[in-house]
């Protein structure tokens, strides 16, 4: 019978990667709204596996892959459905420009480049964690690396950043 107490270990678990996972889930969204909802689902699964899945080495590798397959379900979905689906409420301020055109260059970008990004700069994983997630070669997440900033730059208008190395990497 299915109990509605919550472990002790899932209670920590999910305290200790919660805040990290909607910042990744936010990177490869663009949308807080939509974060936030991709987060509760991957937890909502995870909590359904967690006898199973405490076990694991990385639970929370396991959490930003379910997050990277509903984002992208996600976008597959909208693509059918483009402009259809009503805009979401509008909660707080409005962002600024620089986050408005930030978050449509990232949208912008090949999948693995925006994944590669937001796990290197917004969970601060290295090169060799990345690939290991991801089961790339550490020189193809370099190259997701390289070619994403550029996409980015050039996506932002920075096209000094993109033309040889002027000492700003």
């Amino acid at each position: 019978m299915f109990s509605c107490v919550t472990p002790p270990d899932f209670e920590a678990f999910y305290a200790g990667t919660s805040r990290r996972l909607l910042r990744y889930t936010f990177g490869l969204t663009g949308d807080l709204a939509e974060a936030q909802d991709l987060t509760q689902e991957a937890y909502a699964r995870a909590w359904q596996r967690w006898r199973r899945l405490r076990r694991y080495d990385n639970p929370e590798g396991w959490l930003r892959l379910v997050v990277s397959r509903l984002a992208t379900d996600r976008w597959r979905w909208l693509g059918v459905r483009r402009g259809t689906a009503p805009p979401g409420p509008q909660v707080g301020e409005p962002p600024g420009e620089e986050h408005v055109m930030l978050v449509k260059a990232l949208k912008e970008l090949p999948i693995d480049q925006r994944r590669a990004l937001a796990l290197h700069y917004l969970l601060d994983r290295s090169v060799a964690d990345i690939a290991t997630e991801t089961g790339a070669n550490i020189n193809t997440v370099k190259s997701w690396l390289s070619r994403g900033r550029a996409n980015l730059a050039a996506a932002l208008g920075y096209a000094s950043m993109t033309g040889g190395d002027n000492g700003v990497r």
